[in-house]
């Protein structure tokens, strides 16, 4: 485990969640700790049942939790994915967004467990790096306008072309 890893607060779906990240992104679930069949658990939960599961995506490691209902995920806090090139951005943002899911402004979007997540290639990341004020600015106007991001829409409003 990384000594610091994200720790994100199911209702009972800690290892559903885990297993469905793995099955998108690779990875794997490392660890499973169950609530112990021989003491009292907190409602809603019983012995036996899923507390924590450590799981590993991209060589991070993240802790998924069946900490019942109190809490729910907010947009305060999201995962960010530097996808490779606009087919994985395509194919993660369909499978995030499956079953349950939806797509929100500008490249974020929640997964059927309430989680958000932003997908944007490096490429785009890069381009804000630049420092070119004119063309961020154009980027970020057409970024906007979009809920899945068009890498190649907003590298053509970088350099000025016309949407």
């Amino acid at each position: 485990m990384s000594r610091i890893s994200p720790c994100l607060w199911y209702n009972g779906q800690a290892e559903e969640a885990a297993r469905f990240y793995v099955s998108i992104f690779g990875g794997s679930v490392d660890f499973i700790n169950r609530f112990p069949q021989d003491q009292p658990t907190p409602a809603p939960f019983k012995g036996g049942d899923v507390l924590m599961v450590e799981f590993t995506l991209f060589g991070e490691s993240y802790q998924a939790l069946n900490g019942g209902p109190k809490f729910g995920f907010t947009e305060a806090v999201s995962l960010s994915v530097a996808c490779r090139d606009q087919g994985e951005i395509d194919r993660y943002f369909d499978a995030l967004t499956a079953d349950g899911g939806s797509p929100g402004p500008c490249g974020w979007l929640k997964d059927k467990y309430g989680l958000s997540w932003q997908l944007v290639t490096q490429e785009i990341m890069d381009l804000y790096k630049t420092g070119d004020g004119p063309g961020i600015q154009r980027m970020m106007t057409e970024m906007m306008t979009m809920q899945k991001l068009d890498t190649a829409r907003m590298k053509a409003a970088f350099e000025g072309a016309a949407s």
